[in-house]
C-alpha cells in the first residue's frame, strides 16, 4: 500500500459553509441589473447541483422557459453578472465571520506536522479564494498550503476531473498517495475520476445529494470536544474524530472495503 502523502481539500462548502453568502451575492447582482429573480433557499441547493456560477445561471435561464430572443439577451449577460456577482461575494466574505468546518483545522495542523502536502480546489474566482483562506487559516496553515486550483484555471468543471488533476500534477503526488475532502456529488465524481480515494462530509446544502462512490461518508471529521456519535465513530474504526491514523487504516486493503461498507450503511 503507498504512503498517504498529501490531502486535498475543497473550498466552498468543504473547508467553510461559504453558500449562503454565494446565494446572497447572485441575489445582490440580480437587484444590480434590474432582474426580477430571486434564488431562495430551496432553489439555490438545487441549483448546486450545477457547478460553477455561469453554469448555474445558465441553467436557470433554462429553466424559465422564455423566448428564444430573450433567453438568448440573457445569456450574454451572464459574464458582466458573474463579474459584478463575485465583486460582491468578496465584500461581503470580507464583513462575515466565516469560520472553518469541524475537524478542517485539526487535520491541516496534522498534516503540516507530518509533513504531508496540503491542496485546495475551489469553484470559487480565483480572485476570491486567496482572500478566503487568509480568513480562515493561521499563517502556518497557510504556508502549509502547497497549492490552490480554481475552476476558471482548467477546461472543464466538476464533475470532471480537471481541477484535481491539475492540482495532483502541482502537489507533484500521484493519486493512490492522497485522500480527498468533499461535500457534494459534483465534487466526489470529479475526485473519484482523478482516482482519490474521497472522503464526504456533506453541508447544509448538498445533503440531499447522492453519495453511494464515496470511500467514507461522514457529517463532519469531528473534534476532541465534538466528537462523532457512536454509530457514525463506528466507520473509523471507533475512533471519536477523523485523523491521519484513520486514514491511514482506511486506505489499507485488507480492512478498506469492510469499513467503506459501515460508511455506505
Amino acid at each position: 500500500m503507498t504512503t498517504l502523502r498529501a490531502l486535498v481539500f475543497d473550498v466552498d462548502g468543504t473547508l467553510v459553509d461559504t453558500e449562503e453568502l454565494h446565494r446572497q451575492a447572485f441575489n445582490q447582482a440580480f437587484l444590480q441589473f434590474e432582474l426580477d429573480w430571486h434564488w431562495s433557499v430551496d432553489l439555490y441547493a438545487e441549483l448546486l447541483n450545477v457547478s460553477g456560477g455561469v453554469d448555474r445561471m445558465a441553467c436557470y435561464i433554462d429553466l424559465l422557459d422564455l423566448p428564444a430572443a430573450e433567453s438568448t439577451w440573457l445569456r450574454q449577460r451572464i459574464p458582466a453578472i458573474h463579474r459584478e456577482k463575485t465583486r460582491i461575494y468578496g465584500t461581503l466574505l470580507g464583513g462575515s465571520a466565516v469560520r472553518l468546518r469541524p475537524g478542517i483545522a485539526r487535520l491541516v495542523d496534522e498534516a503540516r506536522r507530518a509533513a504531508l502536502r496540503v491542496g485546495l480546489v475551489a469553484t470559487s474566482a480565483s480572485e476570491n479564494v486567496q482572500s478566503l483562506v487568509a480568513a480562515v487559516f493561521g499563517r502556518e496553515a497557510r504556508a502549509a498550503i502547497g497549492a490552490i486550483v480554481c475552476t476558471d484555471q482548467v477546461a472543464r468543471k466538476k464533475p470532471a476531473p480537471d481541477v484535481y488533476e491539475l492540482l495532483l500534477a502541482t502537489l507533484r503526488v500521484p493519486a493512490a498517495e492522497c485522500v480527498a475532502f468533499e461535500d457534494s456529488a459534483n465534487g466526489l465524481a470529479a475526485a473519484k475520476a482523478a482516482g482519490l480515494y474521497t472522503v464526504v462530509t456533506p453541508s447544509r446544502w448538498t445533503v440531499g445529494q447522492a453519495f453511494a462512490g464515496a470511500d467514507l461518508l461522514l457529517p463532519t471529521l469531528g473534534e476532541p470536544d465534538k466528537p462523532l456519535d457512536p454509530v457514525t465513530a463506528a466507520r473509523i474504526g471507533s475512533a471519536p474524530y477523523l485523523g491521519l491514523v484513520q486514514l491511514e487504516a482506511l486506505r489499507l486493503p485488507p480492512i478498506r472495503t469492510a469499513i467503506a461498507a459501515h460508511s455506505r450503511g
